[in-house]
């Protein structure tokens, strides 16, 4: 019975040491001079512990086929000055707090690529790259294409010193933290952990605060019951919202563009507060709504008309003849081919001749 416990238990250890042999390692915990490169067996786990994996995100994507690169050290590329300039040409792909989805991965020699919401560039079809050559024999062809046609995907490229390093999944999302959460958390809770402490805190409290935006009055106070839109005694116009109703307190949140510049509370009891000095500073936030509503604005309407394939401001040729629709077919009697009625009875008509003679030709014949 010793025995054939003590056999159980060496079998257990090496069956735990194998376990724990065939576990990617976490690349932080082990020294740089140690790190061995990523095997195939531990690619298979990334891919498989990541592919289609949602995650909310820390930093504001651009719009573009460059995304953000996140080195080893937690810096990013571009830095916070250069992303600002991207954002305000290019616009966001992605914003704080929103959500992604990682849509396919690629790991290379010194870097893993992560190509988030289907990336900047659609997949085409496979007959989309085969023309037809001599002889009818199919061939591939590639368009470089440099402009993103999906606006909403992005990349993200996590890069290494020398090669990418032994790493289990679970350690690879904490080293994607800076720019991705992967934590189950709601969008309301990763878009707070985007903005400063002070507005964060107003919204879990649901106050509002002169400097806010639309969105996180909403946030803090849901949607308003009421909105009216005015001009000021500057003839400026803006636009307020009412929260509450008598004989609860009432709040008037007057916005100028996207920003609160100034919360009106009415107390149950008559008192009057009125707050316009600027409690949060949101310039960057505001900016980026701005772009996203232009955006929006720039894009073309549908057009309802037929399609046509003249050009903008090109007129109808007027050497080109229209074409008009054939003329109906003229009436037929529904009895015409029937067996049992056959074709209309009645004298047949009898054609006039070709060439009728005039009238003295035939006195002259019946006289010779």
């Amino acid at each position: 019975m010793t025995r054939c416990l003590g056999t159980i238990a060496v079998f257990m250890v090496l069956a735990v040491s194998a376990w724990a042999d065939s576990q990617p390692a976490d690349a932080k915990s082990t020294a740089p001079d140690k790190r061995q490169p990523m095997t195939q067996k531990t690619r298979f786990y990334v891919i498989r512990g990541l592919q289609s994996e949602i995650a909310f995100a820390r930093k504001p994507f651009p719009v573009g086929t460059k995304g953000i690169t996140l080195h080893e050290d937690g810096t990013t590329t571009p830095d916070e000055g250069q992303l600002a300039k991207e954002l305000a040409v290019m616009g966001p792909a992605v914003r704080p707090g929103d959500r992604v989805t990682i849509t396919n991965i690629k790991i290379a020699k010194e870097f893993i690529l992560f190509e988030l919401n289907g990336g900047p560039m659609k997949k085409k079809k496979w007959y989309q790259h085969v023309d037809v050559g001599m002889g009818g024999v199919p061939t591939v062809t590639q368009t470089p294409q440099q402009a993103p046609d999906n606006p909403r995907g992005t990349l993200l490229i996590l890069a290494f010193k020398g090669f990418v390093p032994e790493i289990e999944p679970e350690a690879l999302k904490k080293m994607l933290y800076p720019v991705l959460d992967f934590s189950s958390k709601s969008a309301a809770e990763a878009y707070l952990d985007t903005i400063p402490p002070k507005a964060k805190q107003a919204i879990q409290n649901h106050q509002v605060l002169v400097g806010m935006n639309q969105e996180m009055v909403t946030y803090a106070k849901g949607r308003p019951l009421k909105k009216i839109r005015e001009t000021d005694e500057r003839g400026r116009a803006y636009e307020e919202w009412l929260y509450g109703e008598p004989p609860e307190d009432v709040e008037f949140v007057r916005f100028i563009g996207l920003e609160v510049v100034q919360l009106k509370i009415m107390k149950a009891d008559g008192e009057k507060i009125v707050r316009t000095e600027k409690e949060v500073d949101l310039k960057e936030v505001h900016e980026a709504e701005a772009r996203k509503q232009e955006q929006e604005a720039a894009k073309p309407k549908p057009v309802a008309n037929r399609p046509t394939l003249r050009r903008p401001g090109e007129e109808d040729d007027p050497d080109v003849p229209r074409r008009s629709a054939p003329p109906a077919p003229p009436p037929m009697d529904p009895n015409e081919h029937d067996p049992t009625m056959g074709p209309p009875r009645g004298p047949t008509p009898q054609a006039p001749p070709p060439n009728p003679s005039p009238p003295g030709d035939l006195v002259q014949q019946d006289g010779g």
